[in-house]
Order: C-alpha cells, then structure tokens, then sequence
C-alpha cells in the first residue's frame, strides 16, 4: 500500500504549483496550518543544498473535529501533510494518504473518517 497521493505536474514553475496546491486544498475544506521550507532549513542548519521542497500541514477542520472525538490521540497524527517538491522535469506533490497512517489505530469509524479525508486530499491532488 502506497502512503502517499502523488501527482507530478511536468514542466511547472515550483511557485506556480505551490499556489494551485493551497487553492486545490482550500476548494476540499483544508487550511495550511504549518509551512517547513526544508530547503531553507537544510540550507541553514546543515550548509547543504537541495531542491525547493515545502511541506504543507493541512487540515479538514470538520473531519479534525469528528476524528479527535473519535479518538483523542489521533492528534499526535494530525495535520495531513502535503509536499510539494522539484523533481527532474516539473514539481511533484504528495499528500499522506490518511487511511495509510491510520492503519495503527483500531478503530473502524476513525477508519471511516480517514477514508473521507483520502478522498478530498486525493480530489485536491488530482485538480492542481
């Protein structure tokens, strides 16, 4: 089982991609909560280079919500990270795929809500 919901956009501008990907997670319900520029922090912390490479912390307010009432420490999980990152040829963007993470907690309705979330990161993905 894959953990992520890939798409590579060919030939796309980094920051161009970076911008479709918020409006494709706010058209699903998600707001970036977190932004780690590891290509910045790598950059800083260690002197090295690497690609442009953001990671984005999204979050379905609503489906946080009924996850969290579901089962407390779900949290510990929680934001949905989504990548975006320069590859050869265009920029790649990878969401976690909840149901993939969730698999660890026993708890089929927590199941249920993560299937949800797949499907709107999965929509979010495919319209960038």
């Amino acid at each position: 089982m894959s953990y992520t919901i890939d798409r590579k956009i060919d030939g796309a501008r980094f920051e161009d991609v970076v911008e479709r990907t918020r409006q494709a997670l706010a058209d699903q319900g998600f707001g970036v909560l977190t932004e780690i520029d590891a290509k910045a922090t790598m950059k800083k912390k260690l002197d090295v280079q690497m690609d442009s490479y953001l990671i984005l912390g999204a979050c379905n307010p609503r489906m946080a919500h009924q996850a969290i009432g579901m089962e407390p420490r779900v949290g510990a999980m929680l934001p949905c990270n989504v990548i975006v990152r320069e590859v050869k040829g265009g920029v790649e963007v990878s969401a976690i795929d909840p149901v993939a993470s969730m698999m660890a907690i026993e708890n089929n309705d927590l199941k249920k809500v993560a299937g949800q979330v797949r499907e709107l990161l999965g929509r979010a993905v495919q319209s960038i």
